[in-house]
């Protein structure tokens, strides 16, 4: 099960992040309600644990937000507001369950998976094909044309994003998130070079790049977009 965490308190992120991947989940933490509507549009989740009291907003505009787009994957509001008009705020906002803190591990991971068969859990893409780029994530091969492409771990990991997200931009923040797990900038060039080497593999030999940079934002994969370079 893929979950989308988001949660600003890092004790209470990494106490639920550790247990639901000692579960055998995939967890994806972010602290903002910004970088929750970016990964739950851009991703693929099958439940999404959201706190209520965030740095950059309040949960319930966030949560309203995705709704109005479309999304239609369950929602649990975690919150240490308590009162029932709080309770009724976050259930009208569209969040399908509310869990007041201090909350038990158990009764959160039981509140989880009553929410997640609710639906049919996604079936994520085993294949994804770009132009003449493959990638098999069951066997982590990677081709371009005839060709297999010998990637590092990261390189593989930052090609598999960026494959999901064909057309859209993805940040150097995103990637700092997703690839490394970091939730600060480290002020360095690590995502720069990790795609420069990327880019030597998948793109300088070949006549048609299809890694894009768009200047002071990111990255995008897939064919050249007005800006880019």
């Amino acid at each position: 099960m893929n979950i989308l965490l988001v949660e600003d308190d890092r004790e209470t992120a990494d106490f639920v992040t550790r247990g639901l991947t000692e579960m055998g989940h995939t967890v994806t933490a972010v602290r903002t309600g910004a970088d929750a509507l970016v990964n739950a549009a851009g991703g693929v989740c099958d439940v999404i644990v959201f706190d209520r009291m965030l740095p950059d907003m309040d949960g319930t505009d966030a949560v309203r937000v995705l709704r109005k787009s479309g999304a239609d994957v369950p929602i649990i509001m975690l919150t240490a507001l308590a009162s029932i008009d709080d309770r009724v705020a976050g259930l009208e906002a569209g969040a399908d369950d509310y869990l007041v803190k201090p909350f038990a591990f158990a009764e959160l991971y039981a509140r989880i998976k009553a929410l997640a068969r609710r639906q049919p859990l996604s079936e994520p893409e085993t294949t994804l094909c770009i132009a003449d780029l493959s990638m098999d994530r069951t066997t982590q091969t990677v081709m371009r044309g005839e060709d297999t492409l010998e990637l590092l771990p990261r390189e593989y990991r930052i090609l598999e994003y960026l494959m999901l997200h064909e057309g859209q931009l993805v940040t150097r923040t995103m990637l700092l998130e997703k690839i490394w797990g970091y939730s600060f900038d480290p002020k360095t060039s690590l995502v720069h070079t990790h795609v420069s080497r990327l880019r030597a593999k998948v793109d300088k030999p070949y006549d048609t790049e299809l890694i894009h940079t768009v200047r002071g934002s990111g990255y995008i994969l897939g064919s050249p977009r007005e800006g880019s370079g």
